[in-house]
């Protein structure tokens, strides 16, 4: 038996076709209802990742602000974009990142280059034997004042 990563079986008259993990998401992000598009989210400045050294068992939150790089053990973690959904929608966050791992006197490697989500960590991961990283959330600076979805009028001061 043909055993496929990343991939889903289509059956079709009996017989089974492998479609590759980016076409299925596309083709799900398709049928999603009309009302939800990509202009929706709302970009934030920083990414929450959960960090996982699998020789020492220790797990870290790792804040990386958006265009800036940091260092988790012998990776370095680039977050191209951060966005997450309204706070009226379903939960969702998703980061492009770039993950590379650096290796004394030797050029990087890019270990990881794409989206993560939240929601869905298994989608789409770092496959590393050392290190896992994973979105747990996008948010704003610290210091910064959330963003608000609506009025305040009609609301009173209690």
């Amino acid at each position: 038996m043909r055993k496929e990563t990343n991939a889903a079986t289509v059956r079709a008259g009996g017989r089974g076709y492998f479609l590759p993990a980016g076409v299925v998401l596309a083709a799900l992000l398709a049928l999603a209802p009309a009302g939800i598009a990509a202009s929706d989210m709302i970009s934030e400045s920083v990414a929450v990742l959960q960090g996982l050294d699998k020789i020492t068992a220790r797990v870290s939150e790792i804040e990386a602000p958006v265009g800036k790089t940091v260092t988790f053990g012998g990776l370095t973690i680039t977050v191209r974009d951060c966005e997450k959904n309204p706070p009226e929608d379903q939960p969702e966050s998703a980061a492009f990142l770039q993950i590379d791992e650096v290796r004394p006197g030797e050029e990087n490697i890019r270990r990881f280059s794409g989206w993560m989500f939240a929601q869905s960590p298994a989608l789409s991961s770092l496959e590393n034997p050392v290190y896992d990283v994973i979105l747990l959330d996008c948010k704003g600076a610290k210091g910064s004042p959330p963003e608000s979805s609506g009025s305040d009028t009609g609301k009173e001061a209690r």
